[in-house]
């Protein structure tokens, strides 16, 4: 079952994606925001073009695991993504999976791979979402 997993930020989201067997997570696209409607829209066609059966949303937890600020945020996002792929008759569910850590550990491996720091941060969202994906796969496996 392929899924998709997004790295949700206040300027950009970055995406990765599984392979069939939900082995392998792979940085696919950032995606500078702009509205809901527009993003939840290029997710859509993501969904489809991926032919992915759900989607993984970082959750930005606080260290003690307490839901702050930013993670009500994408609490919300995340709804009213499941919200607009139901409207859109996609029967994609959205998960919402500890994120902790993630674009950091995405910042070290772009930095020890040696990527110039204008290619590292064009990929970093990416990455993240992609070690997010990762994450939750290890943590799922049958």
């Amino acid at each position: 079952m392929r899924l998709l997993a997004l790295d949700v930020g206040e300027r950009r989201i970055g995406v990765a994606v599984s392979d069939e067997m939900g082995l392998v997570a792979t940085p696919l696209v950032t995606i500078r925001r702009a509205s809901k409607v527009e993003d939840f829209a290029r997710l859509a066609a993501l969904i489809r073009e991926q032919q992915v059966h759900g989607v993984v949303i970082g959750h930005p937890l606080n260290r003690d695991g307490s839901v702050g600020p930013q993670a009500r945020r994408v609490e919300r996002y995340a709804m009213a993504l499941e919200a607009a792929l139901q409207e859109d008759g996609l029967a994609a569910p959205v998960i919402l999976w500890d994120e902790y850590l993630s674009t950091r550990q995405a910042e070290e491996a772009l930095a020890g791979a040696g990527r110039r720091s204008r290619a590292r941060q064009a990929g970093l969202d990416a990455a993240a979402a992609a070690i997010i994906l990762r994450e939750y796969l290890e943590a799922n496996v049958h």
